[in-house]
């Protein structure tokens, strides 16, 4: 429990690392403004994220963990919305489809047990598959690490998050659970997503 809370800071120093970092773009001050706000809104949702995770953690009820799962969904669909910028212009009205679509999708747990991690599941699917069709359209060898890099943490997310109980019978996930490993490739992913959206810009 103290090191699955510990991991959450990652989320709040990864943030911060991010919105004080420049946004490079070429092109003019409104590209670079763009490029800034796409940044910024990303770092602020990791900023977020772990105090809602500390929330969760702390007081261990349902409205917490539905907070939690309510937000996920957004960072997850915000890659996919910066995707598309990068490949289509500046279309504000299609941060707001993306992200709306992105908490209808919540409904699926509403209907089923299973429904949140379905949604969550398409969330990734629609992330990875943005990602590859950009990489392929404006990308690098820089920016295709990223990816790479970004994709097997998104991996491990998935597998030791799925895998926690299983895993708790080995004697290296007994301390540090399957559960602390996901995070730490949680905030492995954020951070090559970020590598991998801004470098990008000055593709």
């Amino acid at each position: 429990m103290p090191f699955n809370s510990l991991v959450n800071m990652a989320y709040v120093f990864l943030g911060v690392y991010w919105l004080r970092s420049q946004a490079r773009a070429p092109g003019g001050p409104a590209e670079r403004r763009r490029a800034r706000y796409l940044k910024d809104v990303f770092a602020g949702m990791a900023l977020v994220y772990g105090p809602v995770q500390w929330l969760r953690i702390g007081m261990q009820t349902q409205p917490t963990a539905v907070l939690d799962q309510w937000l996920t969904l957004p960072i997850f669909a915000w890659p996919v919305a910066w995707c598309l910028c990068l490949d289509r212009g500046w279309k504000p009205w299609l941060f707001l489809a993306v992200e709306g679509l992105s908490l209808c999708s919540y409904s699926l747990a509403l209907l089923h047990p299973h429904g949140f991690e379905l949604a969550l599941g398409l969330h990734i699917a629609a992330a990875v598959g943005q990602a590859l069709r950009i990489q392929g359209r404006h990308g690098n060898i820089s920016s295709g690490t990223y990816l790479a890099l970004g994709v097997l943490s998104c991996l491990g997310f998935v597998v030791l998050k799925l895998c926690d109980h299983e895993l708790a019978q080995w004697h290296l996930f007994q301390q540090l659970t399957g559960h602390f490993w996901s995070k730490v490739c949680d905030v492995l992913q954020f951070h090559f997503a970020f590598l991998f959206l801004t470098s990008l810009h000055t593709c």
